[in-house]
């Protein structure tokens, strides 16, 4: 029923523009058959509104994926450095939670570390809605900071680097089994805010999965035993996320262009001195305002991102004649 309903919606929007189209072609010639500027520009003005229709609509037909329409998790790690790091791998997991926000996601925190000073060492979100995981899944990778540290008394410039790590939430549709033998679990305090419970008893888990290494944690609930069925459900996940991209691995082995965007490339740069830019080192796509970025202005980055990992390059839409 979620699939009829999706395939209804889109075939419904496209019957929409073709209509609208045509209404406003005929308004145009209306218009220009009685000589009425104002006519003419009111029909060239919804042509130009169906043409960034179709161009958002295009851009969704890169969301086809077998999990794109999942919820997603998203790890947050910082890299080698410190103090300068964490900070750093927080201000992703701010750019992100404001970017799910802005596309009307829900965001619930599963697990946080919390740096030494400052930042984080690590964290997990859960990000629900339509899409989540489609228009999240090019974004696992390092991406990289240049700025004049706050943390540096001499005021120099510092380089440091940030992972996120992107997979679906696994439902119902999809069966994944996990031998217990071949895991390791273990159990400890909570590190974040919670109240006395949570941090004076070992509520939070942490599953490690031994053949692939895969390790997940999970401190958001009071009980343990909620933990760990969560943490269960994230090693599951990872596991399909796993899977994912083998299959794409050995579907696009040919392809020399996929290889730029396999786990554990750098992704993009975040330059905020000495000038202002973000580039992303797959797409080209470049923005001189890394604080519109980084307060979650990421959808031109996702969008290409997808179309080159479908196509292997831009998509181009056509203007509407």
């Amino acid at each position: 029923m979620r699939e009829r309903t999706d395939l209804e919606e889109r075939i419904g929007s496209i019957r929409r523009m073709e209509q609208d189209l045509a209404d406003s072609v005929d308004l145009i010639e209306l218009g220009e058959a009685e000589g009425d500027a104002g006519v003419v520009a009111e029909g060239e003005e919804a042509i130009r509104s169906i043409n960034t229709e179709a161009s958002r609509r295009q851009v969704e037909t890169l969301l086809s994926g077998e999990a794109d329409q999942n919820d997603s998790y998203l790890e947050v790690h910082s890299g080698a450095g410190g103090t300068e790091s964490q900070d750093w791998a927080q201000m992703l997991l701010r750019m992100y939670t404001r970017w799910a926000e802005r596309k009307g996601l829900k965001v619930e925190v599963m697990e946080y570390t919390a740096g030494e000073e400052a930042g984080i060492k690590g964290a997990t979100l859960l990000i629900k809605g339509h899409n989540a995981y489609g228009w999240l899944k090019t974004e696992s990778g390092v991406h990289r900071l240049v700025r004049i540290s706050p943390f540096d008394s001499n005021a120099r410039r510092h380089t440091s680097f940030a992972s996120a790590w992107v997979y679906p939430v696994v439902d119902d549709r999809i069966q994944i089994d996990v031998k217990e033998s071949d895991c390791r679990i273990d159990t400890f305090r909570s590190s974040g805010a919670g109240g006395q419970h949570v941090n004076t008893t070992d509520s939070a888990v942490r599953i490690t999965h031994l053949p692939t290494g895969i390790v997940v944690a999970c401190q958001q609930e009071r009980s343990q035993h909620k933990n760990r069925a969560t943490a269960w459900n994230m090693l599951r996940a990872r596991l399909y996320e796993l899977e994912l991209q083998k299959r794409e691995e050995k579907a696009s082995a040919e392809a020399a262009s996929k290889t730029d965007i396999g786990w554990g490339h750098q992704l993009r740069s975040y330059v905020l001195q000495p000038y202002q830019l973000v580039k992303d080192l797959r797409t080209g796509v470049q923005s001189t305002s890394p604080q519109d970025v980084l307060d979650g202005d990421l959808d031109p980055f996702l969008e290409a991102a997808l179309a080159h990992r479908v196509y292997g390059g831009d998509v181009e839409v056509e203007d509407i004649d």
